[in-house]
């Protein structure tokens, strides 16, 4: 995951564009309601590359903890428990999401790629500093996608007010919604 670039290609590129959320009053309804799924796809993937990466730190950091004695089982005899801890926040963004992520693979390799793929695949087998060294990376790769779904959950809440509006205003109708063959 790089931050997003002006003018790149990606989904992400595109929904953080400034055009992407601007001067939405003039766009249509079907218009406004497709770039709110981009944008709700886009944060669904994020969403889950953050879930991929709390687990490799997860999973990091109970190796340390082991090592410096404060939890004396291996990490691979717990790691349900590790990947299952209710002390991290399981709370979402809370808002539901009608999409599921898009890019699994892709995210996959990049968390790899954040690692380097044999740092993390055998914690055990990986000195205090290289395993320090790859929890710095993940959590800073973290952050930096934290940063980039809040960024990407701030156009969604655009494109949700400006929709929210029309239907008080009375511009938009739930009627047309619902008629047959409408494309919602």
């Amino acid at each position: 995951m790089t931050r997003p670039m002006p003018g790149g290609r990606r989904r992400v590129d595109k929904v953080l564009a400034p055009e992407f959320a601007a001067d939405l009053g003039s766009l249509s309804l079907a218009e406004l309601r497709g770039r709110r799924h981009e944008a709700e796809q886009e944060e669904a993937d994020l969403s889950f590359l953050r879930r991929m990466l709390h687990g490799r730190i997860a999973i990091v950091e109970a190796e340390l903890r082991r090592r410096e004695g404060t939890d004396t089982t291996s990490v691979v005899d717990e790691l349900s428990e590790i990947l299952s801890d209710d002390t991290r926040s399981t709370r979402g963004s809370g808002r539901h999401l009608s999409v599921e992520p898009s890019r699994v693979d892709e995210h996959r390799r990049d968390v790899e790629a954040v690692v380097a793929d044999a740092t993390i695949s055998d914690v055990e087998a990986r000195t205090d500093d290289e395993l320090s060294e790859a929890l710095a990376r993940l959590k800073a790769h973290e952050a930096e996608v934290s940063e980039v779904r809040r960024d990407v959950q701030q156009v969604m809440d655009a494109l949700t007010m400006e929709i929210g509006a029309r239907y008080r205003d009375g511009s938009a109708s739930v009627d047309d919604l619902l008629a047959p063959g409408a494309g919602g």
